[in-house]
């Protein structure tokens, strides 16, 4: 049940008006880029790590980018110096997911 909802069980004579009405958001549309996002992997201390970089648009989108895949892989991850930095070997699954997305992803390395 989500917030709407149990606002109206709260108060159900309440007509909202026009402003009250929520709008159709658009958070989830991510610039889209002709070039590839460069997809490797790297041992760090001796642990793997995924990298991508070549992402040529605003930082806020590649911030919700990364905050998604962390999130669909379930794992932890950062984002620094225009790079989303995951921990561990996902390259086929960030692959998947990018390319469900609409991106071009090239893979570098083994």
């Amino acid at each position: 049940m989500n917030l709407q909802d149990q606002l109206k069980n709260l108060f159900p004579d309440h007509e909202p008006s026009a402003e009250e009405v929520p709008t159709e958001d658009h958070t989830d549309q991510i610039w889209l880029q002709d070039d590839p996002i460069l997809c490797k992997y790297e041992k760090r201390k001796g642990k793997p790590v995924t990298i991508l970089e070549g992402y040529t648009g605003s930082d806020a989108d590649f911030k919700k980018l990364a905050a998604t895949i962390k999130k669909q892989l379930s794992v932890g991850g950062s984002f620094k110096k225009e790079r989303i930095i995951i921990q561990g070997d996902y390259r086929n699954k960030i692959m998947e997911i990018l390319t469900d997305k609409g991106f071009n992803v090239k893979r570098v390395g083994g």
